[in-house]
């Protein structure tokens, strides 16, 4: 057996492919929900209120952004691994949960387990692909891990769609969820090995300062760090609307389970697709370019979403979308990959993680209420403004400095 540490995606592909097979897994969990739970919702419990609806994406958001940040501070004390295992253990209870729910309180108590589940989970694949392959391919690495994430909640998605419309809305499009976990965490104990000793080896080599305190600099005072993780908010603020007003949007002009599931199901998966090309773009190309289209594209497709309400003008504006994020999601973790010392990588993508995934119960709080004070459409629309006021501040804040 060889002791030697070699960095490279080539060097190390076995073990990147089984984490890249784990994430799918992940990604799989949170495309449970991304169809069918207004029309839950509103069946099993009776809510047709928007925040309401939209509290268990709160629940989810604010629980996932506290425990991707513990995540990256505790990685390096505790092994990747263990952390890994820890968020499948609470995976298991959720679908469980979702099929024998009695309260809208239970439905929000399994999205705190997921959101633990996804911190720990998304977290700890992302940190050990980023260890694996070094600086050289850390874009393409990490299209690869969010291509398998989006790509499967995405299909997910679909299939619960599917499910949901010929069997109902519950208890079968949540079976899906009972294996998913159970196969994510066999493959987990069995197949993947701890990457803290590939960190050991990178900071031999590294020329990247020290951060003074990682959660002020990434949080505030870096320009370019900060720049980075104001924009991964405003993305999950627009995500979160599109995850929980899409679909209202969609039963208020008629749309079956199956055409939602179609049109909620287009973004994830071109977002997903997209970033097998986006993360090796970020490799090769202006990084800071990268984000400020992104974010553009984005905030211009959530602004047409009102206006064009045919199936195939929202499956078209789903795409542009999703290519959009697609454009920003895999640079963001290279961009702070580059930014950071392989030592500090894991906190400051922790603290990145956390402030993005607060964007979601940012973006679900502030569009549920402008959704049931004005409409679902301002609310869409308020969304896209602040989409393309985050893509300037990447263009004025963010230096030019290498290759962001």
């Amino acid at each position: 057996m060889k002791n030697s540490v070699n960095l490279g995606l080539k060097e190390n592909w076995k073990q990147f492919t089984i984490l890249v097979v784990v994430n799918a897994f992940v990604g799989g969990m949170v495309g449970l929900e991304r169809t069918i739970f207004p029309k839950f919702a509103e069946i099993e419990f009776g809510i047709a209120s928007k925040t309401a609806i939209l509290s268990f994406i709160i629940a989810f958001g604010i629980t996932k952004a506290i425990t991707n940040y513990f995540t990256g501070k505790l990685a390096n004390k505790f092994g990747r691994k263990n952390l890994l295992i820890l968020g499948w253990l609470f995976a298991i209870p959720i679908p469980f949960i979702l099929i024998t729910a009695t309260s809208w309180n239970w439905v929000i108590f399994a999205n705190i387990l997921l959101g633990i589940n996804q911190g720990l989970t998304w977290s700890s694949t992302v940190v050990m692909k980023i260890d694996l392959v070094g600086e050289k391919d850390r874009g393409l690495a990490m299209g690869i891990n969010e291509f398998a994430g989006y790509f499967a909640v995405g299909i997910v998605a679909f299939l619960t769609g599917i499910i949901a419309q010929k069997y109902g809305v519950t208890p079968y499009p949540f079976y899906l969820g009972i294996g998913i976990s159970v196969l994510g965490l066999l493959l987990t104990l069995f197949f993947v090995k701890d990457t803290r000793k590939f960190v050991h080896k990178e900071q031999q080599s590294t020329q990247t300062n020290k951060l003074g305190n990682v959660f002020v600099e990434t949080s505030f005072k870096n320009k370019t760090l900060s720049s980075i993780t104001q924009a991964g908010l405003v993305n999950n603020l627009n995500d979160g609307m599109i995850w929980g007003l899409l679909p209202i949007l969609l039963i208020s002009l008629n749309y079956d389970s199956k055409s939602i599931g179609i049109i909620a199901a287009i973004y994830p998966a071109v977002w997903g697709i997209g970033q097998l090309i986006t993360g090796r773009m970020a490799d090769l190309y202006s990084k800071k370019k990268m984000l400020f289209w992104g974010m553009f594209l984005q905030g211009i497709a959530i602004l047409l979403i009102p206006y064009f309400t045919d199936f195939y003008q929202l499956a078209i504006i789903a795409s542009v979308l999703g290519f959009g994020t697609a454009l920003v999601y895999p640079t963001f973790l290279s961009a702070i990959a580059d930014a950071t010392s392989p030592n500090q990588r894991a906190e400051s993508i922790g603290v990145f993680r956390l402030w993005r995934d607060l964007g979601y119960a940012i973006g679900a709080i502030v569009s549920g209420i402008i959704a049931d004070l004005f409409g679902v459409e301002y609310a869409v629309l308020a969304i896209g403004i602040v989409t393309i006021l985050s893509s300037f501040v990447i263009q004025f804040r963010m230096p030019n400095n290498q290759t962001l």
